[in-house]
């Protein structure tokens, strides 16, 4: 059984069934573009394989998407009425096509991935700050160590004067190791 199609006006574009002209509805919804390199660099090694798969599919409907045309090709009423019989007919099925409204589907979603990414702006701005203090307390570690007598040079004093976690507390843990046992 065939499938019937609508007659075009115009013999270049070929005729279209219900559901191309939704798919051509869902063309006109905005396509984001996908930074495909970024993405790939993301992708863990054993999850390579589904990430190909993705990307030939997404390029396939992107492809099939785009070689259809914007609009659908204009429906030749006038030889309906000439060729159906049943008066009236075809004047309530061009009402009924005109009447025709697709929805367009409503974007719920940005709002909250936009939040999402200001939160995580945030979130990595904190991180930063706080490397920050912590890039600076390693500086001035780094000061420290490279500022300080050599080992092969340093005293019990000095080393006990520069590092103060080296010192024994003989007075209150008289016996060795002069440390508390948990701190070993």
């Amino acid at each position: 059984m065939k499938k019937k199609q609508f007659r075009c006006s115009t013999l270049s574009q070929p005729t279209l069934s219900y559901s191309e002209r939704v798919r051509m509805a869902g063309r006109r919804v905005a396509l984001k573009a996908l930074d495909w390199v970024a993405f790939a660099e993301r992708v863990p090694p054993n999850q390579r394989t589904m990430f190909n798969a993705l990307k030939t599919r997404s390029d396939a409907i992107a492809a099939k998407l785009t070689s259809l045309p914007e609009t659908p090709a204009a429906i030749d009423w006038s030889y309906y009425r000439g060729a159906v019989a049943k008066a009236g007919m075809v004047d309530d099925f061009e009402k009924k096509f005109k009447a025709l409204q697709i929805p367009e589907p409503v974007d719920t979603q940005t709002s909250a991935i936009n939040a999402q990414e200001a939160e995580s702006n945030k979130s990595a701005e904190a991180y930063i700050e706080a490397s920050k203090a912590r890039i600076a307390g390693y500086d001035a570690q780094l000061s420290k160590f490279q500022n300080m007598i050599p080992f092969d040079q340093m005293t019990i004093e000095d080393l006990n004067n520069t590092f103060p976690e080296t010192k024994l507390d003989k007075v209150k843990y008289p016996y060795w190791p002069n440390k508390p046992i948990a701190d070993l």
